[in-house]
């Protein structure tokens, strides 16, 4: 027991989540307080067998952790913020429910977001469009809520994965097709050396962390600023010679540099060729739904095994093909060198998803189109895929839009997922994209995307009811949308400021978002 503190102040796991929550006025979960003394933000305390932890340290903790954040982030971003619609309170399991999380996605917005306005705006039997659709969170939703939905994307990948989300996919025979990529990887397993290297790397890893990283003390000290740089350098160090011996004992090819492809570069080749053979496998699958299931399932795999740190996995730097120490998990950790298991665990993630969103779909239209939405025909290409919807389509017309365009100079749409489209052969079409990162933020740039988003929004029009409501999610941090309004004739007749406090990426920095309501003039 510790100085200072009685037994009085402790308490156990379900009361500490009991207490945050109420603490707090939104949900902590029992395993909301695990991670904290697993990463070493509160101290554990072991009596008679049972964990607790001083209510005293976990008030303190909160105190600065969020409360006293929430308060910075109020002062920096202003009055004028609606805070309702962070839907921080969310627990993580809701914001990526069912098919939300089958595959990563840069900048989508949470279903929460989506449900509140779909729900303000529109009701059931109507159609909402979403030209920039990315993963396809509008479509999804607007389907739980019997709306009908059109999305478009320049990238055929996106479409892909909001395709997926959707389909009606043969469940059973999706269950036989994994179990057949599971025997054949079997096979490549019983025939490789790295399942013995892979056996004895993670043995040697797990007992050189519990010797130099114990957990969570280690992290407790790390995050209080008591361990030295030069100890972390000295640690990888040391551990690079039991990785070395091993590389030769069992004589694993690593990367020579020489290839210049993406796969190339960013896997180990091990890693390559099992990824290939399952590729080979999907190739060969006739049903059009199936075959895209499995290669998002396969997308997701090769993406969580890349040779680069966890801390890179969001912004790739330089590939990592030895141990290194984590700062996400305070110890060393390795690059993969078998996607296997991550495969097993992505191909059940994904059956389990899809089965949970089967139970919510209801009969409304939902359909997503590869194209551009500054020139799609969108009744030609609707009628195309779906006749009964052409119709309805042609005799209601779209109610209104619910997207969130690209950011000026953030993201590279292609860019994110271009291990995705080596692997499978998707033509990119990166010069099409509004706003790309590589066209940076000036005056060229801003003045590119005032002319592209103009252009969607006039060429959408074309397709929509007199009076729609059109509900745009912008960081506008340029304040290039009242232009962009006056150019398609509508005007800006609400703006409400979204913070985001639930970051995904090394930077945890709040900011706010402008959610737009656009009508005619």
């Amino acid at each position: 027991m510790e100085v200072g503190i009685s037994e009085r102040d402790l308490i156990d796991i379900r009361e500490a989540s009991r207490w945050a929550s109420e603490f707090l006025r939104r949900e902590v979960t029992e395993s909301n307080i695990a991670y904290l003394i697993n990463y070493g933000r509160v101290s554990k305390r072991v009596v008679n067998g049972r964990v607790y932890v001083s209510l005293e340290e976990l008030r303190r903790y909160y105190e600065e952790a969020t409360l006293k954040k929430e308060r910075e982030f109020r002062k920096k971003l202003g009055d004028d913020i609606n805070w309702e619609l962070s839907f921080d309170w969310v627990p993580e399991r809701e914001r990526t429910k069912h098919v939300h999380r089958l595959h990563p996605y840069k900048g989508k917005f949470i279903p929460q977001l989506v449900e509140y306005f779909l729900d303000r705006y529109f009701k059931e039997g109507d159609i909402v469009l979403d030209p920039f659709v990315g993963s396809g969170t509008t479509l999804i939703q607007a389907n739980e809520m019997g709306i009908h939905s059109i999305g478009i994307d320049i990238s055929e990948f996106n479409t892909i994965i909001t395709e997926v989300k959707f389909a009606n996919v043969d469940l059973i025979e999706l269950q036989r097709t994994i179990n057949k990529i599971l025997r054949a990887l079997k096979t490549y397993e019983n025939n490789s050396q790295i399942v013995e290297f892979e056996r004895e790397l993670k043995y040697r890893l797990s007992e050189f962390n519990n010797r130099h990283f114990p957990s969570p003390e280690f992290k407790k000290k790390f995050r209080q600023g008591l361990v030295p740089e030069d100890y972390l350098i000295e640690r990888q160090r040391e551990f690079l010679e039991v990785y070395e011996a091993l590389i030769d004992k069992y004589n694993i090819p690593l990367n020579t540099g020489g290839g210049q492809s993406f796969l190339d570069r960013w896997y180990i080749p091990t890693v390559r060729e099992e990824a290939l053979s399952i590729l080979e496998i999907i190739s060969g699958v006739q049903d059009e739904n199936l075959r895209k299931t499995l290669m998002l399932i396969l997308s997701r795999t090769i993406r969580s095994v890349r040779a680069t740190t966890h801390m890179d996995l969001d912004r790739l730097k330089e590939p990592q093909y030895t141990p290194y120490y984590c700062y996400k998990h305070f110890k060393i950790c390795k690059p993969v060198f078998s996607l296997i298991p991550t495969f097993k665990k992505y191909a059940k993630d994904t059956v389990k998803r899809l089965v949970e969103y089967k139970k919510l779909k209801t009969q409304a239209f939902q359909e997503v189109l590869t194209g551009d939405s500054r020139e799609i025909n969108i009744y030609d290409e609707i009628r195309n895929k779906n006749e009964v919807f052409y119709k309805l389509l042609k005799e209601k017309k779209i109610t209104g839009i619910f997207t969130s365009p690209p950011y000026v100079g953030q993201i590279n749409y292609h860019e994110q997922h271009a291990y995705a489209y080596e692997l499978f052969g998707i033509e990119r079409r990166d010069e099409l994209e509004i706003g790309p990162l590589y066209k940076g933020k000036g005056k060229e740039a801003r003045s590119s995307y005032i002319e592209g988003i103009s252009q969607v929004l006039k060429n959408c029009l074309k397709y929509m009811v007199e009076n729609p409501i059109i509900i745009i999610v912008a960081n506008d941090e340029y304040k290039l949308y009242p232009e962009i309004a006056k150019e398609v004739g509508l005007e800006i007749v609400e703006e409400l400021k979204r913070p985001v406090l639930n970051r995904t990426a090394r930077d945890k920095n709040a900011y706010y978002e402008s959610v737009l309501i656009l009508k005619r003039l």
